[in-house]
């Protein structure tokens, strides 16, 4: 361990920039202004000075003084550090997708990755991607979870949608809507089901989670006249999941669920596909939603949202999501390290929930909260 890492005790937290020329680095520079930020985080951004540079000077965003770095064991603890990620002259079309973005963005998200691998950041916030002009022979992926979940060797995982009042994760990702039906099996919802509950243990802290599963077709099927997928696959994964020792119920009716909030009695959900989870989460929590990778070894969080190019030098683009995707990355690495330490010490974990004890180790486990489910009122 260098010195530098001996003295500071924040989280490092590496941001790659994704697409350039959407608004990515507007919602950067606008998030990294708080100085209670570099306070709070190592935060090193994996992209090109130049391009934060013609942001800042062509849109009138905050100045930030970034410390250039090769390595990341060589920061400033008292800067935003940056890594070059091509140091050749860069094309910069705000509001275009073009190639050049691509392979940039993936050369950020490559040198990240690689350091995360390597240990020297503890998590990593992706900014959007523009998943057509990142497509290449190095990157064939539907999206950055596919990529982290082959680049971490992961076979189970699930892309969770998590704000402080909903958590929504999904059965079937990027696929098109006529292949969801043949795609979800009772084996895929109990592999979800399974890294959703261990990821509510392990990433947020909250020892037993209830998970809503929300049912396939209109009105959950209506007790099989509206499709049999509820019938033959859902409730078989559900009652699968119960004996496991899963708390999984359903499944609900997609429409009335949300709309009679009954989401707010769990501590998650789980969606059959992309937009019948992301369209309410989308609407009930938009401005400050997080994308977070769950069942990877490491941390990755995202805004929930793309590169929005036509908001591109409006200066109207928020921060909010992108601020949120930090707090949740370091929430979960002290979620970890908490769980990591009571796993080894499993005598202290009895002594820290006992009210009347006055083991020194009581302060650091995460409250839980009474009368609630996970800090959701029931």
């Amino acid at each position: 361990m260098d010195k530098r890492q001996a003295k500071d005790f924040r989280p490092t937290i590496g941001i790659s920039h994704g697409d350039i020329n959407g608004i990515n680095y507007e919602i950067i520079l606008k998030a990294l202004e708080d100085k209670r930020m570099n306070e709070l985080y190592n935060c090193i951004l994996y992209g090109s000075l130049k391009v934060a540079n013609f942001y800042q000077n062509s849109m009138n965003l905050p100045k930030i003084n970034f410390n250039i770095i090769k390595r990341t064991d060589r920061t400033n603890i008292k800067k935003y550090n940056i890594i070059n990620v091509n140091d050749k002259e860069i094309n910069i079309e705000p509001g275009k997708s073009t190639k050049e973005a691509g392979e940039l963005a993936y050369q950020a998200l490559e040198r990240a990755v690689s350091d995360l691998q390597k240990g020297y950041i503890q998590a990593l916030v992706t900014a959007p991607i523009d998943k057509n002009n990142i497509q290449s022979d190095k990157f064939n992926y539907a999206g950055h979870t596919d990529y982290l979940a082959e680049k971490f060797e992961t076979k189970d995982y699930i892309m969770l949608l998590v704000s402080n009042s909903l958590r929504i994760g999904v059965v079937t990702g990027h696929i098109p809507i006529k292949e969801v039906s043949e795609a979800i099996t009772s084996e895929l919802i109990l592999s979800k089901l399974k890294v959703m509950q261990k990821s509510m243990i392990y990433d947020f802290g909250i020892r037993a989670p209830k998970i809503a599963v929300l049912g396939l077709n209109p009105h959950a099927s209506d007790g099989g006249l509206i499709g049999k997928e509820e019938q033959e696959i859902i409730i078989p994964a559900i009652e699968k999941a119960q004996k496991a020792g899963i708390l999984a119920y359903g499944p609900y009716a997609a429409d009335g669920f949300f709309a009679s909030n009954n989401y707010q009695k769990f501590d998650a959900v789980l969606a059959m596909y992309h937009d019948q989870g992301l369209i309410p989460f989308k609407t009930l929590s938009f401005k400050d939603g997080v994308n977070f990778t769950a069942g990877l070894p490491i941390v990755r969080t995202s805004p929930a949202h793309g590169t929005a190019l036509d908001l591109v030098n409006k200066n109207e683009a928020s921060e909010s999501s992108l601020r949120e995707a930090i707090y949740l990355a370091s929430d979960i690495i002290q979620n970890r390290k908490t769980n990591d330490y009571y796993g080894k010490n499993p005598l202290k974990t009895q002594k820290a929930v006992d009210k009347h004890s006055k083991d020194e180790d009581i302060s650091i486990l995460p409250s839980q909260p009474d009368e609630s489910i996970g800090g959701l009122s029931i």
